[in-house]
């Protein structure tokens, strides 16, 4: 069977026992969705834009299953006090009890689903599922350039930032930590991927001259690491690179990144001559643009 076979099979398998094609869900009288939804506004409460992002909804439907919501008195939206802009959903007394109860018998009708396997198959099932989220989240990772002075961009760069002090024996300065060369405006381009609305990697392509442009600041996030995104990641920076009308590019890395290493030059990167002054860099690449 093919891949888009199997996670068929699967889908139709799962959302059957999960009651999922149930008009009540788990019997508490609210579609999968709109009890989703209430999950996800969780007890913290969220903005109608995380929502949106997370749940991949268009905004007419999202406004009518909170509508919906509301007529049953589960939340209250309302105008972000420190943004006027920006809507808040929370739920309410009612809508707390309601969450409640999802939890518990989401919890009763897992546990009953595995009951019949053996400890070694519920820890093989355990093992194939949380291979299967990982895959199947990576694969829908949405990867765009965007303004390296966004929020998300930012976001991602601080965390980039972070993971290097956190990695590198002696910690990691980023000094003034220009994106400036990454813009559009002088030549380059910043790439954020992101899942449901978080960022979870990022890169940037900047003009070196003569048709040579660097890849920089690629990081991915810890918890999506072995699916495979660094490599997607690199292969989409390539791209830019070459739309943008380069035929090489050239990057370096520390060797305490012994993962990024081993990825370049899995990529067809080879090993070359410094050609910069990064204090931080120990090993340098480059690779022909086909």
């Amino acid at each position: 069977m093919t891949a888009t076979e199997v996670l068929r099979r699967f889908n139709r398998t799962y959302t059957q026992r999960i009651g999922a094609l149930d008009e009540s869900f788990l019997g508490l009288g609210l579609p999968l969705g709109a009890a989703r939804l209430v999950f996800e506004i969780g007890t913290a409460g969220a903005t109608v834009r995380d929502l949106r992002a997370r749940l991949g909804l268009d905004s007419g439907h999202l406004a009518r299953q909170l509508r919906r919501l509301e007529e049953d008195g589960l939340v209250v939206v309302a105008a972000d006090a420190d943004d006027r802009r920006r809507r808040t959903v929370r739920l309410t007394t009612k809508g707390r009890a309601l969450r409640r109860r999802l939890d518990d018998r989401s919890e009763d009708l897992a546990e009953r689903l595995v009951a019949p396997l053996t400890a070694r198959q519920q820890e093989r099932l355990t093992e194939a599922l949380a291979t299967a989220d990982l895959l199947v989240r990576a694969a829908t990772v949405e990867i765009r350039t965007v303004d390296p002075v966004t929020p998300g961009a930012r976001a991602a760069m601080d965390a980039y930032f972070a993971e290097l002090d956190r990695r590198f024996p002696h910690g990691f300065d980023p000094g003034p930590a220009s994106t400036e060369d990454m813009s559009a405006a002088q030549g380059g381009a910043f790439v954020l991927a992101t899942s449901e609305g978080a960022p979870v990697a990022c890169g940037g392509v900047r003009h070196l001259g003569d048709g040579v442009a660097e890849i920089k600041r690629m990081w991915v996030h810890d918890d999506w690491r072995g699916a495979g995104l660094g490599s997607r990641l690199l292969r989409h920076l390539e791209a830019v690179a070459r739309d943008l009308g380069h035929g090489l590019v050239r990057l370096d890395t520390n060797r305490t990144l012994s993962e990024a290493v081993a990825m370049y030059e899995r990529a067809g990167y080879r090993h070359i001559e410094r050609y910069n002054d990064n204090p931080y860099a120990q090993a340098f690449f480059e690779k022909e643009l086909s």
